[in-house]
């Protein structure tokens, strides 16, 4: 019996140790070519840490919000920012937990990223600003223009999150699903389970891009170092994703604001139509466009009809 238990502790701790060694070689191996790292990086040092971000260009301001799926970061922008400059200062930044702004263990929400917005503009840009904004972050900048309508000027949405989904809060099953994700070993286990290339790969594949001859291997390679930079703390900000921990529900918001709004869709994106129209039941000043042969992420698949779209809704 005494054997017995001996021989499973044993078993255990090898196998917990075992794990601890492969979370730090592979977040090693997936940070080790520093493509995140560049001279244009700053830092703005927020209540909640330090956020990344890069300044560009003069003229009108303009804030670029990158999504919140694995592996987001400011990068998600990088063909559109060099063709803004002329006309704009752009400000494109990593938001908590993403990319190489500081990633603490606590639980990343809607209203926590609304704030730093919020906050972001008044310390950093200090002037009025448009935003972009794509996918899931769209609700959180809704909401900053509807409480601070003097931060906000015009926005532009990329493929926003439907309503029904944003409504969604969580439940018991995405409760537990967060806590298993934020214990140590055993959790960033899993974590590195979900953010390895495969499976950013598929995501490119199946989610981002409707055609898979578009996808360079640098934009795989810079997703998956910016869902490991920082070692584990990357799984703080996906444990509250799937949590459902960061969303809000924004109908009385977006009934309120009186933004001049142009929602973006790839044509290949799946029930966008039905999407943005439900924005604009609530909303009917919000304008629309769809990008044809693109899908989630226009601004990499096709960022020439992006920056056209862009132009002509900014008055360009």
């Amino acid at each position: 019996m005494k054997k017995g238990l001996a021989t499973a502790v044993i078993l255990s701790v090898s196998s917990v140790a075992a794990m601890h060694m492969i979370n730090r070689v592979h977040s090693s191996a997936c940070t080790a070519k520093c493509l995140l790292n560049n001279s244009e990086n700053r830092y703005y040092e927020w209540r909640f840490g330090k956020v990344r971000y890069q300044k560009k260009g003069s003229g009108s301001p303009l804030l670029l919000v990158h999504d919140l799926t694995m592996g987001s970061s400011n990068y998600e922008y990088h063909r559109l920012i060099n063709n803004l400059t002329e006309k704009h200062e752009i400000y494109s930044i990593d938001l908590p937990g993403y990319g190489l702004s500081d990633k603490p263990s606590m639980t990343y929400t809607g209203n926590l990223y609304e704030q730093l917005i919020n906050d972001f503009i008044t310390n950093v840009i200090k002037r009025k600003t448009s935003v972009i904004a794509t996918g899931e972050s769209v609700p959180f900048v809704i909401l900053a223009c509807h409480n601070n309508p003097d931060f906000i000027n015009r926005l532009i949405c990329i493929n926003p999150q439907s309503l029904y989904l944003q409504n969604q809060i969580p439940s018991g099953q995405t409760k537990l699903m967060k806590l298993f994700l934020e214990v140590p070993v055993l959790g960033t286990f899993a974590y590195h389970v979900f953010a390895n290339r495969t499976m950013i790969e598929k995501s490119f594949q199946k989610q981002y891009f409707c055609d898979p001859d578009k996808i360079r291997e640098k934009y795989v390679s810079n997703y998956l170092e910016a869902a490991h930079a920082g070692g584990y703390g990357s799984k703080y900000a996906f444990a509250s994703y799937v949590g459902k921990y960061m969303n809000l529900n924004i109908l009385r918001e977006l009934k309120e604001i009186d933004n001049s709004i142009l929602m973006i869709g790839g044509e290949e994106e799946e029930d966008i139509h039905t999407t943005i129209e439900n924005y604009k039941y609530y909303n009917p000043a919000i304008e629309e466009v769809y990008i044809a042969g693109a899908k989630h992420l226009p601004q990499l698949e096709a960022p020439d009809e992006m920056l056209e779209q862009i132009r002509i809704f900014l008055g360009e």
